[in-house]
C-alpha cells in the first residue's frame, strides 16, 4: 500500500510532519519498537512506529534516522503520547535523510495502525502470489547458468511486455532482451547512468523514474548480491561501481507485487555482475604482482617472467610478446572520508573497455590493481607493426573519457572528482617502472585541471618530465637551489619541515583537507606552511605553472 493511503484513514491518526514529496513509497509491513538500534530487526519497507523511548537528547536522533534509512525503512510515525509533540531534532534528521515522519495522535494505539498496514498489505499481495512466485522459478532456472542477464530481460519481455536493458555506471550497454527492439542508443544510455547516479547522490531510493525525448524509464539499482542493506557503505562508492536496470516504463503506477518481480531481477542480474568479478581476480591479482615487483625496484628480469606468466591471461592465443600501457586512476572526495582505491579499480576497469563493446565481459583483457587511493592499469596491446614505433599506439588520454564523462560528472557531482594518466606503449620490462612514473605524472596534470573527470597523455609531459635527463647537470643545480634552497635553510634554522609539507601538498594535488589529513595537522597550520614557501621563495602554489616548478625541483634534487 501507499504512504498516502494512511493520510487519508481517518481512524489512524496520523499527521504528516515530512516528506509530502515521498508519499508514493510502498508500505510492505509495519514494526513498533524503541530500540535505538532495531535494524537487525528490519528487511525492508516497512512503516515504523516508535514511542521515542530510545530518545536521551537531541543528538539521538539523526543515528537512529540513519540506521532506519540504510535498513530500507519507508517511513517512521512517532508517538505524541510520551514527549506530546514530536521533537524537532527528529523532524531535522528525517528531512536531512529524506525520511517521511508522521505523528500519532495520541489517543490512537499502535495496534490499530499494526492491525490496519496488515490487514491491507495481506489482500493486495494474496490475489497474484501465485504467478509472482512461478515467475521467480522460471528465471531461476533460466538465469544467469543459462544465458546470462539476457534469458532473465526476454522473460521481462514475454511475460510482461517489459522493455528492460542492464546498463553499466558509464552507461555501456551490458544487456538487453531479444524482444526489446532495437539496443538503446549509446547517448541514451549515457543519460539514463547519467540519470541514475545523480539519484543515488542525492538519496533518492530507486526506482528512479526519468523522462527522455517523451520516453518514461524506471531505474534499479543492481547491486553485488552479498550484500546486505546493512552493510550498504557510503553511497558515493555504491554509485559509481552498482550496474543499473532501465525499463521502459512508469514503476510509480504499478501493483506492489510487480514491483517485487523486478527487484528479484535485479537479484538474478546481480549473480552475474558477481561471477564477472570473480572472473576479474585472476587478473587483479597479476596486475598487483607486477606493480609490486615495479614499485620495490625488483630487476626486469623477474618483472619480464611475471609478464610472461600475465600475457597468456591477458592476450589468450596471441603468441607475440605485447606492448603495454600503465594508466593510473584516482577517485578523489572532499572530505576524504570514503574508500576510494577500490572505487577506482572498478572505475578504470570500465573505462578501459571499448564503449561500442556489449556483454558483461569485455574487459577480459585488462588488469587493473589499486594501491591506497590509487588504481593503476596494466594494458597489454597486440605487437606494434615494424612501421610504427608505439608513440601513436593504444590508449589515447581524451578517447577514454568521451563517452563516459557525462554519467561520471553526475555521480562525482559535489565533492567527487576522477583524474587519469595515460602513459606511452613500452615494450620491456625495463621500461613499466619508467611508464607508471610518466602515468602518474600525466595524472598530476590531469588534476590541476578544472572539471569532474580528466585525464592527460604522456605527450603533455614531452616538454617537462621526460627532457629531465637531457638537463646538464649545471642547470640542475641552480634550478634546485634557487627553488629549494630557501626552505632547506629555513628548515634547517626552524625545524619547520617545509620541504616535507611542500611535497605532500603537491603529491594531494594541492588539495588543503588530504594534506592536512596526511600530515596531521590543522588546515591553518598547513596554510601558514604553504604560505611562508611562498613567501620564501616568490612563487604561488596556486598556480600550475609554479606547482610543475617545484615538482621538477624535487624530482632533480
Amino acid at each position: 500500500m501507499r504512504l498516502r493511503a494512511l493520510l487519508d484513514t481517518d481512524a489512524l491518526g496520523l499527521r504528516l510532519l515530512g516528506g509530502e514529496d515521498e508519499l508514493d513509497r510502498t508500505v510492505r509491513g509495519v514494526m513498533t519498537t524503541d530500540l535505538r538500534d532495531p535494524s537487525r530487526y528490519l528487511s525492508g519497507g516497512e512503516l515504523v512506529l516508535t514511542g521515542l523511548a530510545w530518545r536521551r537528547d537531541a543528538g539521538d536522533s539523526e543515528p537512529f534516522v540513519r540506521l532506519l534509512v540504510q535498513a530500507g525503512v519507508t517511513a517512521l510515525a512517532a508517538g505524541e503520547a510520551e514527549l506530546g509533540d514530536v521533537p524537532e531534532d527528529l523532524v531535522l534528521a528525517c528531512a536531512q535523510h529524506r525520511m517521511p515522519l508522521f505523528a500519532v495522535h495520541e489517543s490512537v494505539a499502535f495496534a490499530t495502525i499494526t492491525e490496519h498496514v496488515v490487514r491491507q498489505v495481506s489482500g493486495e499481495r494474496a490475489g497474484d502470489l501465485a504467478a509472482v512466485v512461478d515467475r521467480h522459478r522460471r528465471m531461476m532456472t533460466s538465469g544467469p547458468a543459462g544465458g546470462g542477464p539476457d534469458v532473465v530481460l526476454d522473460l521481462l519481455g514475454s511475460d510482461l511486455d517489459l522493455r528492460a536493458w542492464v546498463l553499466s555506471p558509464t552507461g555501456r550497454l551490458i544487456a538487453g532482451s531479444k524482444v526489446a527492439g532495437p539496443a538503446l542508443p549509446p547517448e541514451t544510455c549515457a543519460r539514463l547512468a547519467a540519470e541514475h547516479l545523480a539519484a543515488v547522490r542525492t538519496g533518492r531510493r530507486g526506482p528512479h523514474r526519468v523522462q527522455l525525448d517523451g520516453t518514461t524509464y524506471s531505474l534499479f539499482p543492481v547491486r553485488a548480491s552479498g550484500r546486505a542493506p546493512q552493510a550498504v557503505r557510503d553511497a558515493r562508492e555504491t554509485a559509481l561501481s552498482d550496474w543499473l536496470l532501465a525499463v521502459e516504463a512508469d514503476a510509480a503506477e504499478w501493483p506492489e507485487e510487480r514491483l517485487d518481480l523486478l527487484r528479484g531481477v535485479t537479484q538474478l542480474i546481480a549473480v552475474e555482475r558477481d561471477r564477472r568479478d570473480a572472473g576479474r581476480t585472476v587478473r587483479r591479482r597479476l596486475a598487483q604482482e607486477v606493480l609490486e615487483l615495479v614499485q620495490s625496484g625488483a630487476a626486469p628480469a623477474e618483472i619480464a617472467a611475471r609478464l610472461r606468466v600475465a600475457a597468456p591471461v591477458l592476450l589468450p592465443g596471441l603468441g607475440a610478446a605485447p606492448h603495454w600501457q600503465v594508466v593510473v586512476a584516482r577517485v578523489e572526495w572532499e572530505d576524504g572520508e570514503a574508500a576510494a582505491g577500490q572505487v577506482a579499480q572498478s572505475l578504470l576497469e570500465e573505462v578501459l573497455v571499448d564503449p561500442l563493446a556489449t556483454g558483461p565481459e569485455p574487459a577480459d583483457r585488462v588488469a587493473v590493481a589499486h594501491t591506497g587511493d590509487e588504481a593503476v592499469a596494466l594494458v597489454p596491446l597486440p605487437a606494434v607493426s615494424a612501421e610504427h614505433d608505439g608513440s601513436e599506439a593504444g590508449l589515447h588520454a581524451d578517447a577514454l573519457l568521451r563517452s563516459v564523462r557525462e554519467a561520471l560528472s553526475a555521480g562525482l557531482e559535489g565533492d567527487g572528482r576522477l583524474t587519469l594518466g595515460v602513459s606511452a606503449a613500452v615494450h620491456s620490462a625495463e621500461g613499466l617502472r619508467g611508464a607508471l612514473e610518466e602515468a602518474r605524472h600525466a595524472r598530476r596534470v590531469a588534476a590541476a585541471r578544472p572539471g569532474r573527470v580528466c585525464a592527460a597523455g604522456h605527450q603533455e609531459l614531452a616538454s617537462h618530465v621526460l627532457l629531465l635527463p637531457f638537463v646538464p647537470d649545471d642547470v640542475r643545480r641552480a634550478f634546485t637551489a634557487r627553488l629549494l634552497d630557501p626552505l632547506k635553510e629555513y628548515d634547517r634554522r626552524h625545524r619547520a619541515e617545509l620541504i616535507p609539507t611542500l611535497e605532500a601538498f603537491l603529491d594531494s594535488d594541492g588539495s588543503w583537507t588530504r594534506c592536512a589529513t596526511r600530515l596531521h595537522l590543522h588546515v591553518n597550520t598547513l596554510r601558514y606552511r604553504v604560505g611562508r614557501i611562498e613567501q620564501l621563495t616568490g612563487r604561488d602554489l596556486s598556480r600550475l605553472e609554479d606547482k610543475l616548478d617545484f615538482f621538477l625541483a624535487l624530482r632533480m634534487s
